[in-house]
């Protein structure tokens, strides 16, 4: 694994965040809109309530929430990029190994969602006095999580990508909604019907966000939803990997200029 072809790729993919406005809106605008939209229905929410906790949790929710939407659309997206601008076979074509791509559209992933972290929680603190950084050093965890999170969901997308090509490439900006509802972004697992709690249970963002909200609540961090929501993504983590490297294997003896 040679870091100079690592570091080739991340400058392509930084380039598209700069010379494509589709990337620019993914990163900036529609963070925004929703911190606008759901930020004052909070406020609206906490008059009536007269809770703070309530913007609190929905602002927290909106700006974690785009931490796994960053990390799996950098992966996902950069994958159909090269699809459109028929650039896959040209860099496979070139020293660049698999585990190097990998490694490139990890670390731009991390690059991005940290940019959008920091976009959005300068965005909530000026707009609405939540700081995110009042969660201390118990932010490096959650984020650690949700990055692995958004990991695991991109590598699965575009392993999906990679099998049945572009006419399935919705599912790189609708697939990762599918997990919202059963991740209780705002509201607790409890409010779920039970069929619904069980799904919950198996999905590792859903201890991060309730862990969240504990926090707010009580200011204690749960180390046993911590564990399980790690143990989880992990484990996801590795099934989506294996399942991406059959892919492009399938990918290869099929022929990636063949890939439509």
């Amino acid at each position: 694994m040679t870091f100079s072809r690592i570091y080739a790729l991340l400058l392509r993919y930084g380039y598209l965040l700069t010379k494509n406005p589709d990337r620019a809106v993914d990163t900036f605008y529609w963070p925004t809109i929703d911190l606008l939209v759901w930020g004052l229905t909070g406020l609206y929410v906490e008059k009536l309530a007269n809770n703070f906790q309530v913007v609190q949790i929905i602002i927290s929710g909106i700006v974690f929430w785009y931490i796994i939407f960053r990390a799996q659309g950098e992966i996902s997206v950069n994958l159909l990029e090269e699809f459109w601008s028929h650039n896959l076979v040209n860099i496979f074509v070139s020293p660049i190994s698999f585990w190097e791509w990998i490694t490139a559209v990890l670390l731009n992933g991390v690059i991005k969602a940290l940019l959008g972290l920091v976009f959005t929680a300068i965005l909530a603190f000026a707009l609405y006095h939540v700081s995110v950084i009042s969660y201390g050093l118990y932010l490096i965890p959650f984020v650690f999580l949700l990055l692995i999170s958004g990991w695991f969901i991109g590598f699965f997308i575009a392993g999906m990508i990679l099998r049945y090509g572009t006419k399935i490439q919705f599912l790189a900006w609708t697939l990762v909604s599918v997990i919202a509802p059963f991740s209780a972004v705002y509201y607790p697992v409890s409010v779920l019907p039970d069929w619904a709690q069980k799904i919950s249970a198996i999905i590792p963002t859903s201890y991060v966000f309730e862990g969240l909200r504990e926090i707010i609540n009580t200011g204690h961090f749960d180390l046993v939803k911590f564990m399980i929501s790690l143990l989880l993504s992990l484990i996801y983590l590795a099934l989506s990997l294996i399942y991406i490297k059959n892919s492009f294997r399938k990918a290869l003896e099929r022929g990636l200029i063949n890939i439509h």
